[in-house]
């Protein structure tokens, strides 16, 4: 699939494999997340779909982390999340959230197979082993396969990692970018600026 990475993306990795300040930017990330998929839901549909998409993106940010300690580049990393994503949207028929169509998911898992296989990861079981909260039930809507429509979808991406960078330049097969630690502050990373009010706040 086609994801965009910049220094952001780095900051949030950076912020997520960082003991405390994980947990914050994880809870941040996944209110992001949420407000990003459920612009795409049918209309009427994002309130009754939101607490399920809470709970089901807080675990793939360990799905993440494991794929990270796999040896996975970071835009791997992050489309392995995003093919659970999509892979938990279409068994819930929420085709027009789906960011590549669902005639290529297969295509997509034979890529981390041996990844998905590691943690049980299927079609039907998205999170697998991940699993590791309650996941509210969302209500379906299984028609919209019969005939589906993917409006937010971009095919012709299952054979690789396409990154695109901030230039628009598109790199295939691993990061678009690979900074100096140095290089990355975890404070670009989504919420992370709270976390430094806050701790400004309690140094006055």
């Amino acid at each position: 699939m086609k994801i965009r990475q910049n220094l952001r993306h780095w900051a949030a990795k950076k912020a997520l494999t960082t003991p405390v300040v994980g947990d914050v930017a994880r809870d941040k990330l996944v209110d992001l997340h949420v407000d990003v998929f459920g612009r795409k839901a049918e209309e009427g549909r994002r309130a009754e779909r939101e607490a399920h998409m809470a709970a089901f993106f807080h675990c793939t940010f360990d799905t993440y982390v494991a794929a990270l300690e796999a040896g996975y580049t970071e835009a791997e990393a992050r489309e392995v999340t995003h093919i659970q994503a999509n892979f938990d949207f279409f068994t819930h028929g929420w085709a027009e959230m789906m960011e590549f169509p669902a005639d290529e998911l297969e295509a997509h898992y034979e890529r981390y197979e041996e990844f998905f296989e590691e943690y049980g990861i299927t079609i039907d079981d998205p999170l697998g082993e991940f699993r590791t909260r309650e996941i509210p039930d969302a209500p379906s809507t299984p028609r919209k396969l019969d005939t589906p429509e993917h409006p937010h979808a971009e095919g012709g991406f299952a054979d690789d990692v396409y990154v695109e960078d901030e230039s628009g330049d598109l790199h295939v097969g691993g990061d678009a970018i690979d900074p100096d630690d140095d290089e990355v502050d975890v404070t670009a990373a989504p919420g992370m600026q709270d976390v430094d009010a806050d701790e400004d706040a309690k140094a006055d």
